[in-house]
């Protein structure tokens, strides 16, 4: 494509996820303007008046949650012709859907928790004796940031979390707890970057633990040259699989046999200070500008 001048860069929206995609876009179109770009910032509330910003050359999407992560931003800059950070909108929305990515990474064989779907969360009343797993969470099918994510290892917890989702209305799923380890690992364009190991003092890496805790120590993982080239096989295995380009985060987990396990994955993953993707650039000498360039790069190849 022809060279990039002017860029959009679009984030806020309504979702659960709105004050972190605040910090993801104020940082980001700092790092735009430092790199010598024209730029302006937009917090978006209705995807569907987008046609203003045809004046942009490019489009980086901060948005988190639906309105940036669902496909359905996507589709409305396809169909005006803007090209954009990230997957297209097909991508996105196989990823955004939990059921629907687990199901594809299952059908290319990679490995991903067990798992149950529950189709409106206002109607379910399993027995706690019918569930096949003694530790599981129940989360949103589509949703981030660990957003009403609910962990469960015994009966009285199960029953005080499905009194809870009678005001959750909505899909979610109840997923097999793998607890052991917990990774991810950014791809931008053909490159994996370091993986994380994430290291909380909270059960879980909730909301919390991600963005308002001191306690959480993103630390990148070393575990000997042949589990590297595993786990970065294994991400990009996932990314692919989901049809992916431009850049995204994958989440994994690892149990006591170091057997990987496909978590999710995040087609506009955070760029806040407490975020991966920044902190991996880190430990291959990358600063936040230059992460955000070649994400831009990434996404225009």
């Amino acid at each position: 494509m022809e060279s990039i001048n002017k860029i959009a860069v679009l984030y806020g929206g309504s979702s659960a996820e709105r004050e972190v995609s605040i910090e993801s876009g104020k940082r980001v179109y700092n790092a735009i303007i430092d790199l010598g770009y024209c730029c302006e910032k937009f917090d978006i509330n209705n995807i569907d008046g987008l046609h203003n910003l045809t004046n942009f050359d490019f489009i980086f999407i901060a948005l988190h949650g639906e309105e940036g992560e669902s496909g359905n931003l996507q589709k409305q800059l396809e169909s005006i012709g803007l090209p954009f950070t990230g997957s297209n909108s097909e991508s996105c929305s196989y990823s955004w859907d939990k059921s629907i990515s687990k199901d594809l990474i299952r059908k290319n064989g990679i490995k991903t928790p067990d798992s149950i779907q529950i189709n409106n969360s206002l109607n379910f009343n399993r027995s706690y004796d019918d569930i096949p797993f003694d530790h599981f969470f129940i989360k949103p099918s589509m949703d981030g940031s660990s957003i009403n994510i609910f962990e469960i290892k015994n009966e009285n917890e199960y029953r005080k979390t499905l009194e809870q989702l009678r005001d959750l209305n909505g899909p979610f799923i109840l997923e097999e707890a793998i607890k052991h380890k917990e990774f991810t690992v950014t791809i931008i364009g053909d490159s994996v970057l370091p993986p994380l190991e994430i290291k909380t003092q909270n059960s879980f890496y909730d909301y919390e633990a991600k963005y308002l805790s001191d306690d959480t120590d993103l630390v990148e993982a070393k575990y000997g040259n042949e589990w590297l080239a595993n786990i970065k096989d294994f991400a990009k295995n996932s990314y692919q699989a989901l049809g992916c380009t431009g850049w995204a985060r994958v989440d994994i987990l690892e149990d006591k046999d170091g057997e990987f396990y496909f978590l999710e994955l995040n087609s506009s993953p955070g760029m806040t200070s407490h975020s991966c993707v920044p902190k991996s650039g880190e430990f291959m000498g990358l600063s936040y500008n230059e992460v955000v360039k070649k994400i831009i790069d990434a996404s225009v190849s």
